[in-house]
């Protein structure tokens, strides 16, 4: 019978560090990359036999009903930490959206480079990753491009406090808000996948924002260096999903 992580467990999988290198370790380049992750432990499978993988190519697209997606966030972000595969900013309890009209808390954020969604063909340089899990652990995840172009201020907050070796961590001296990281039109592409890094697990309630924010060459270029080249796993079939636009 296959193992799949769900729930807290669930939650947990985002947050741990697991270096390449070591037992079922896993990274985004040679032997351990994304074409062997679902090989590496038999808690990965879903990496190799799921049907309904993220991320995708946005480009099945349906225009729906959808309701606008209720952001309640304050400043929460406390500390940033390197874990090996990119830079998570973790963020205390209290901030939240409404989606379905299930409350989900925002754990975390992150970062990718490149993007891992394309919208229609095109792959964007970087893409954040705001976390949210409901009381059950069932995750719901906002996606945000970002282009090439100014210096992002809040960014540049949390790049002046990056650590650059795997395992460290800094706190944050004073509190960022997340939404400043997100774009003010809140149009959005839904669809339903999966983690994209290992276990891979589904069920994941993507909301991937149509608005993209930016940040400038030198700050897509220090977290590039930082993490030693591309973060993103590739992107995956469909299959019979659409992705539905608001």
């Amino acid at each position: 019978m296959k193992k799949i992580i769900t729930g807290i467990a669930l939650i947990s999988a985002i947050s741990l560090p697991v270096f390449a290198g070591g037992k079922g370790g896993w990274s985004y380049h040679g032997e351990h990359g994304p074409e062997h992750w679902g090989d590496l432990k038999d808690e990965y499978i879903m990496c190799k036999i799921g049907k309904n993988q993220s991320p995708v190519d946005i480009n099945r697209i349906v225009e729906g009903e959808l309701k606008p997606i209720k952001i309640e966030y304050q400043a929460g972000a406390t500390k940033v930490v390197n874990n090996g595969h990119t830079i998570k900013v973790s963020y205390e309890p209290g901030s939240y959206i409404v989606v379905d009209g299930v409350k989900f808390e925002l754990k975390q954020f992150h970062f990718h480079a490149p993007s891992e969604h394309k919208l229609k063909g095109e792959q964007y340089p970087f893409e954040a990753h705001f976390v949210h899990a409901d009381k059950n652990g069932n995750l719901a995840v906002i996606g945000v491009f970002f282009k090439e172009g100014k210096k992002n201020p809040i960014i540049e907050k949390i790049w002046k406090n990056m650590p650059e070796h795997a395992g460290e961590e800094v706190k944050l001296a004073h509190k960022i808000n997340a939404e400043d990281l997100l774009p003010k039109e809140r149009d959005y592409y839904r669809y339903s996948g999966s983690l994209t890094t290992p276990p891979c697990s589904e069920g994941v309630r993507w909301i991937v924002m149509e608005e993209e924010m930016e940040m400038s060459k030198e700050q897509i270029e220090k977290f590039r260096r930082v993490m030693g080249g591309d973060t993103n796993r590739p992107v995956q079939p469909l299959n019979a999903r659409i992705v539905i636009e608001k």
